[in-house]
């Protein structure tokens, strides 16, 4: 996303009560106070790999996709359909996720705001290896600037913490890409409440990307935290909804009443847990990438939202 980058703005954080009167009705956030996205976004890593590979929690994410044309589709559909959240890593078969993204959207304009992360060796396609020296961290912005063909990136995210390296030095390397220039807003993964505030001594952190869905609700504690801060809360793997999803659960139930499918319904759940809940479903197909996005207009009521929330998370 093309901004000024004199913005003495850019690097704070917005007051919460600059988004609280923001509704699920509003279909849209402001990420760190001045980078307004959809509230469903699209993440990438998915398109990766070929048809004989593994897929779900075993897929390896190792190499550029096999029919590389149809990704690069996709991905204009997606930007065509209205997402303006475009999430990657330089994990993702290494480097090339943000090649192909560059691909189909550089130059990237107004309309399309690009996260990505770093942090992860991958050391074979088994293996995610937290790396936290600073230097590492700053090398590998600048190849993702290089790969992702633009000179500051919309949302850097410390893909893993390094238990080795002192949080401070590690969300320190991010901070100082972003007083250069070359970084707009800090984004961390997976992380705990203390984690966080540790960061947040060091730099405004925009954004907190975890595990969390129906099936998942581990990270309760920092979806509390985020709304009171102003932080945009990404859940990754949204949809999962374990044993929920089955003809007679909740899920199937609710989606029913209302008219849209199970994986609207769990994204639907997401959208009204708080309005500053940003989901990024994956998908290598555009029927369910229309799926999702047609989730924004999906309304549930107070009962339906008590009913999937009283599930018990797996």
């Amino acid at each position: 996303m093309t901004t000024n980058t004199n913005d003495a703005n850019a690097s704070i954080l917005p007051d919460p009560a600059h988004f609280s009167g923001l509704s699920h009705l509003s279909g849209s956030f402001p990420l760190g106070g001045d980078l307004p996205v959809r509230r469903i976004g699209y993440g990438t890593m998915r398109l990766a790999d070929g048809p004989d590979d593994p897929t779900g929690p075993e897929a390896r994410i190792w190499t550029a996709p096999a029919d590389r044309a149809a990704a690069v589709r996709l991905l204009r559909t997606a930007a065509d359909a209205g997402v303006t959240l475009f999430d990657t890593a330089d994990a993702y078969a290494l480097g090339a996720g943000e090649e192909l993204l560059a691909e189909a959207l550089a130059p990237y304009g107004d309309e399309v705001a690009v996260a990505t992360k770093v942090g992860l060796v991958r050391p074979s396609p088994t293996e995610w290896v937290p790396l936290g020296h600073p230097a590492f961290l700053r090398q590998q912005a600048e190849l993702s600037l290089r790969r992702l063909r633009t000179e500051r990136i919309d949302l850097l995210y410390l893909h893993r913490l390094d238990e080795n390296v002192p949080v401070a030095e590690q969300v320190g390397a991010l901070r100082r890409l972003q007083e250069e220039g070359k970084v707009r807003h800090i984004g961390l993964s997976e992380v705990t409440v203390a984690q966080l505030t540790e960061a947040e001594s060091v730099a405004p952190v925009a954004a907190v990307q975890n595990l969390y869905n129906l099936a998942a609700r581990e990270h309760e504690a920092v979806l509390e935290h985020t709304a009171g801060r102003g932080i945009a809360f990404v859940p990754f793997f949204p949809i999962a909804m374990g044993g929920h999803a089955g003809p007679g659960g909740p899920v199937a139930e609710v989606a029913r009443e209302i008219g849209a499918t199970p994986a609207q319904t769990a994204l639907a759940w997401l959208l009204h847990r708080a309005p500053h809940v940003l989901p990024i479903p994956g998908t290598s197909s555009e029927h369910h990438l229309r799926e999702n996005l047609g989730a924004l207009d999906v309304r549930l009521t107070d009962a339906q939202f008590a009913r999937l929330s009283a599930a018990p998370a797996s």
